[in-house]
């Protein structure tokens, strides 16, 4: 199995995609493909190089270091990759054993030092930390008497994730090297807004996408590319941090159009401007505005599908015709609002989720249950030959409308007992919709209460 053809592809993309700032492929299922210029100045022989400001989450396996040119043979003799950036937990860890200064606060805001041994930090790379121990004045305590001031960061010490490389040339050269990475933490997800009056079958829409990003690093001014479809992936689930901090930022972006292409098996959806996307931060940015689509609503009275009540749909064809649609849309959240004629605010009507969808194609939204049709479904006879060559069920529908309005119910029922069933009497037309299933159509007036018999028959001669 080939578990990154598409991956590989988009990390040794051409160098001309990429802008003077980083380029991201970000994927809607956690992760992303990271691409930055990263200059080298290099002499014959081997070197040391360091790259500081890689993600947390980079999947060391993946880099590709190349010269984009082809002008620069880079041989990749060793690579290392560090996470453990300096912090308090870190540094104290350092220092077990060893005596420092904390600065401490009275409740007049004066600062005065105090010397402790630090006889456990308390870090552990990965897990939950334990209570500090500290020895102030020849006492124990499970706290930290104040800030703790470090006298250095000491030889090995690095302030950000960093990768490092022994790069072997064969003669002096300075290049500006293209680094690719797949990283987790970078996602996409896409939203809709479905609009309609208070009557009638128009609707407007409008498709939000978000990005979040929890990769431990902000990318500043970064051309972006959002990968939809479902790319085969062979990793272990990366887990989150029990004890990362929620996102704290929320940014709205308006731009210009967002720009489609179909792309391997997948389509890609790429933003017109670059932007900053800071570390924790949830940026928005509008893919999609049409208007005047025709959505009817559609009342069905599908038991195994929707449940023992008549379901709500919203049905809509994704066509350019249909009010400028015709984008593939990538899955996501549909939220429904009408429009409260009596006073023009907008209420919430349901919500559902939508799958990938190909342009062309027929969209059914499930939006809630109706409030004033009633159904009841019940079987009333069942009958088996003496033979057991076949058998007879019968069945009772009643449909009930306490609209003010006529209405129309499609009633769809499955026959999963046999593959050989034909309906040998019912009292309104039906259509077989597929191999297994009949739909009715009622029409309703308002306070009409109608009754849907029919009789199946499965043989199995």
């Amino acid at each position: 199995m080939k578990p990154y053809p598409l991956l590989f592809a988009a990390l040794v993309a051409s160098s001309l995609s990429l802008a003077a700032g980083p380029a991201l492929t970000i994927y809607n299922q956690n992760f992303a493909v990271v691409r930055e210029t990263v200059p080298f100045d290099l002499k014959a022989g081997t070197n040391l190089v360091n790259f500081a400001g890689v993600t947390t989450q980079v999947e060391p396996d993946s880099v590709v270091l190349r010269d984009a040119s082809g002008k620069v043979a880079l041989r990749i003799l060793e690579q290392s990759y560090r996470a453990d950036a300096a912090s308090d937990g870190l540094l104290l860890s350092m220092n077990e054993g060893k005596e420092i200064d904390f600065l401490v606060k009275d409740q007049d805001a004066k600062e005065y030092v105090v010397k402790g041994r630090v006889i456990r930090s308390g870090y552990k790379t990965g897990d939950e930390p334990l209570s500090p121990i500290i020895e102030v004045g020849g006492k124990l305590r499970f706290s930290l008497p104040g800030e703790p001031i470090f006298s250095s960061l000491g030889d090995d010490g690095i302030l950000l994730p960093t990768l490092s490389w022994q790069v072997n040339v064969e003669k002096a050269a300075k290049l500006d090297a293209e680094l690719g990475y797949i990283t987790g933490g970078m996602s996409w997800q896409a939203a809709y807004n479905f609009i309609a009056p208070e009557k009638g079958d128009q609707v407007d829409i409008v498709g939000w996408v978000t990005v979040k990003n929890e990769t431990g690093k902000t990318f500043t001014d970064a051309s972006i590319k959002l990968m939809a479809g479902d790319v085969n992936r062979v990793r272990p689930e990366v887990m989150a941090d029990p004890f990362a901090a929620p996102a704290v930022r929320a940014t709205v972006l308006r731009v210009p159009e967002v720009t489609e292409k179909a792309f391997d098996e997948f389509h890609l959806y790429s933003l017109p401007r670059n932007v900053t996307l800071r570390d924790r931060e949830t940026k928005q940015v509008e893919f999609l505005r049409a208007t005047g689509v025709t959505a009817p609503q559609l009342y069905i009275y599908d038991q195994q599908k929707y449940g023992a009540k008549v379901a709500t749909v919203r049905e809509f064809k994704n066509t350019k015709e249909n009010g400028g649609l015709g984008l593939p849309l990538p899955k996501g959240r549909t939220r429904f609002y009408r429009q409260d004629s009596a006073d023009g605010r907008l209420e919430f009507v349901g919500e559902n989720n939508i799958d990938h969808t190909a342009k062309n194609e027929t969209v059914r939204i499930y939006t809630g249950d109706v409030f004033d049709i009633a159904v009841e479904r019940k079987a009333t006879e069942s009958q088996m030959s003496s033979r057991d060559d076949f058998r007879e069920e019968t069945f009772e529908v009643t449909l009930r409308n306490r609209k003010a309005g006529t209405v129309e119910v499609r009633v769809v029922e499955h026959f999963y007992n046999g593959p050989n069933w034909k309906l040998v009497q019912q009292s309104d037309p039906s259509d077989k919709t597929d191999a297994q299933t009949a739909e009715f159509r009622v029409t309703l007036k308002p306070d009409e209460e109608k009754k849907i018999t029919y009789r199946v028959r499965y043989d199995w001669k």
